[in-house]
């Protein structure tokens, strides 16, 4: 161990989230009365009502809204203790609390949504990991079956299916993506493994030795035997490499703090695999071209997926110091995202083709009468309105689709940019 690793930052920080109320989102008074179904206490706009309904139909649930909005009569369902651990937008079930409101609670953040490993590297434009949980009921996902997220991001997708015991592949052409997605659903395997390579890890790092440029960090991770292990401390070595570019923290010191919650989140996460049985969903990762699908023709049971927002903002940029970190060209890179290439006027036309080729393979892939569900919005580009929703709606029409849903859902983080998302769920014919 590090000489002073007791007092550091890191250590701190993880006392006082030990002192903190578990359940610091949420009021945990428990239930009286006939109170049978209540939403969760940050289920606050209209979209999030919508979906918790939705859920609710999907699982045959029936039931009656009450005036104030936020608790709904039970009338009848035909299987209680699967909606108490599978619903999404709901606290209660019956006077008893439902799996979600209990993981959600493993949380090390301030923010609601970044519980477990969600919270791993600040990745831009993520997805509500609570809305993803609401549409893999809504498509009607059941347990071991396969759903894909051709644009994986940051593995939204991948650990909320995972923890409903869904497969999930997800492709991303990003390379950084692909890496924070692997670590957020890999490293619960090699638990054990990674706590064993901690103290020999920062004793060759040391806390003031190496700084964000130094090459010796990644060789001392890249002799670790266990690629999954490996890929935890790179994560852990970019999101310091974050916090010293994004807001001018100490490399060494970010990086040993975050290390020390990256492993908490971890151990949270099979916490809660254990108290709640969780039989987890396989997850495959892999670098892909969302326009060249690797894989067979009607082969999934379901597609959630955002498409890069590249027009409102440019992912390669963003992480730039990221994609270097791992000694990517980004010259190079720029030519294989989605979005990011071409200026003015050519650059949505170009975005526009790549859109088409990608929602062919969606469609390709897809099981018949299954659902595919993409979240997209309008951005402003050069003062004008890029029409980007309407477009993917009239060509998956085209090309076989059936829009079934269309569901608008505020946005805050870019506004600037963008005021809101669609949710469209569309059924293959």
């Amino acid at each position: 161990m590090v000489k002073g690793i007791e007092d550091f930052e890191g250590k701190r920080m993880l006392k006082k989230a030990g002192k903190l109320d578990k359940f610091w989102a949420y009021n945990t008074e428990e239930l009286s009365g006939g109170k049978q179904l209540v939403l969760l206490d940050n289920v606050q706009f209209i979209y999030e009502l919508a979906l918790a309904q939705l859920e609710l139909e999907s699982m045959d649930v029936k039931y009656e809204l009450t005036n104030g909005l936020r608790e709904f009569n039970l009338v009848s369902t035909p299987d209680e203790g699967k909606i108490r651990k599978r619903l999404a937008y709901f606290k209660f079930v019956k006077g008893k609390y439902t799996d979600y409101f209990k993981i959600v609670q493993k949380n090390r953040t301030r923010s609601v949504n970044q519980y477990l490993t969600h919270w791993i590297y600040p990745y831009k434009g993520k997805f509500h990991p609570q809305m993803i949980r609401a549409l893999i009921n809504i498509i009607g996902i059941k347990t071991g079956d396969t759903v894909l997220d051709p644009f994986i991001g940051s593995g939204t997708t991948a650990l909320e299916s995972q923890l409903l015991g869904v497969n999930c592949i997800g492709i991303d052409i990003s390379p950084l993506c692909v890496l924070q997605s692997k670590v957020k659903t890999e490293s619960i395997y090699v638990l054990d493994e990674i706590i064993e390579q901690k103290d020999d890890i920062t004793n060759k790092i040391g806390r003031n030795i190496f700084n964000v440029e130094d090459k010796s960090i990644e060789e001392t991770i890249g002799s670790i035997y266990d690629e999954r292990v490996g890929n935890f401390y790179r994560m852990a070595r970019l999101v310091a490499i974050s916090d010293k570019k994004r807001r001018g923290k100490d490399f060494s010191k970010s990086f040993f703090k975050n290390l020390e919650l990256m492993i908490s989140s971890v151990k949270d996460y099979n916490d809660i695999r254990k108290e709640l049985n969780l039989n987890l969903g396989k997850v495959d990762i892999k670098i892909g071209d969302a326009r060249k699908i690797p894989l067979d023709s009607e082969s999934v049971d379901g597609i959630i997926t955002s498409p890069p927002y590249s027009i409102a903002l440019d992912y390669v940029s963003n992480d730039s110091h990221a994609l270097e970190a791992m000694c990517y060209r980004l010259p190079e890179i720029r030519e294989k995202f989605i979005g990011v290439r071409g200026k003015g006027s050519e650059r949505v036309d170009l975005y526009n083709e790549d859109m088409k080729e990608s929602l062919k393979e969606i469609y390709r892939v897809l099981k018949p009468k299954k659902y595919a569900v993409i979240v997209i919005g309008n951005a402003t580009y050069m003062g004008k309105e890029v029409k980007t929703a309407e477009y993917i709606i009239h060509y998956a029409e085209m090309i076989g689709f059936n829009l079934v849903r269309n569901i608008d859902k505020i946005i805050f983080g870019l506004y600037n940019v963008m005021q809101k998302e669609n949710i469209l769920i569309f059924q293959k014919n």
